[in-house]
């Protein structure tokens, strides 16, 4: 993927294919919407090596409300530039203001960025190019799926600073085994890619010069289905994990009546039954 830029005209080059893209906001998030209704949020400070300080957590969150607002979304990828995906809290913005209250500010206002991300109706990818340290693999495991370059490096190392990546923790213990977790966090040791996988962080991983083409190969299989379906299914998947079996069954049980129900799923099962492809509306 060509990192998008500004002007109306943009094109960004995904698997050997060209897509039009319009460019909402180009800053240090860039982000554009192609002609898919899929919405690119590229981190665009490799200086700082895309950490998360005040005002890229703010152009997030603002980018996620853009996306929240518009009805023909189906899908975010939430990528980056540089040698870095993330490197985490911005620490010298950080240092800069010893307060209590600075820091529970900024905790919060990450948090909501990061749950704000959970709350999309659509699905969110991250498309991992570089290292992810920190709240920056706490937004890799706040994402839907994860798509990762081979090499890349994943860890939250802020015990080695003397901080405890209590908040990178969430996402993090709610993606892999607890013991797994509990082992980066204390010791502030990497993994590769390849074991991120395999701790259940990341869904693939490819060559770098691939990377781009697995994303694609993703947005299309999501793209083909509906998206009122795939909505209420985000919703359904993180509001029972955070619930009892019996109470899980019971909304279970309820979102797919009230899913059954529509026109979207009486289509795909006429369209079933009648052995065609169902004919959904855009």
């Amino acid at each position: 993927m060509s990192a998008p830029g500004s002007g109306q005209d943009l094109w960004i080059t995904i698997s050997g294919m060209k897509t039009p893209h319009d460019t909402l906001f180009d800053g240090e998030l860039r982000h554009t919407r192609d002609a898919r209704g899929v919405h690119w949020l590229i981190l665009n400070s490799p200086a700082t090596f895309n950490a998360l300080g005040e005002s890229m957590l703010r152009q997030l969150q603002q980018a996620i409300d853009r996306v929240a607002t518009d009805d023909a979304a189906r899908a975010v990828v939430l990528g980056a530039v540089g040698k870095a995906f993330c490197a985490g809290h911005n620490l010298k913005e950080m240092k800069a203001r010893p307060e209590l209250a600075y820091y529970q500010q900024l905790f919060a206002q990450c948090t909501r960025m990061m749950l704000a991300l959970r709350k999309l109706p659509v699905p969110v990818i991250a498309r991992v190019q570089g290292i992810a340290t920190a709240a920056g693999c706490q937004l890799v495991a706040q994402c839907d799926l994860a798509v990762a370059a081979e090499g890349v490096r994943f860890g939250v190392n802020g015990i080695d600073v003397g901080l405890f990546c209590a908040t990178p923790s969430v996402p993090l213990s709610r993606n892999m085994q607890p013991k797994q977790a509990m082992e980066m966090l204390v010791t502030g040791g990497f993994i590769d890619a390849a074991e991120a996988q395999r701790r259940a962080l990341v869904n693939r991983v490819v060559a770098a010069e691939q990377l781009d083409a697995e994303v694609d190969g993703l947005l299309q299989a999501i793209l083909s289905k509906p998206r009122l379906a795939l909505a209420m299914g985000k919703q359904l998947f993180y509001q029972q994990a955070e619930m009892g079996i019996e109470a899980a069954y019971q909304l279970a049980g309820q979102t797919m009546a009230c899913n059954m129900i529509d026109e979207v799923a009486q289509e795909g099962v006429q369209a079933f039954i009648e052995k065609r492809s169902p004919a959904w509306r855009a």
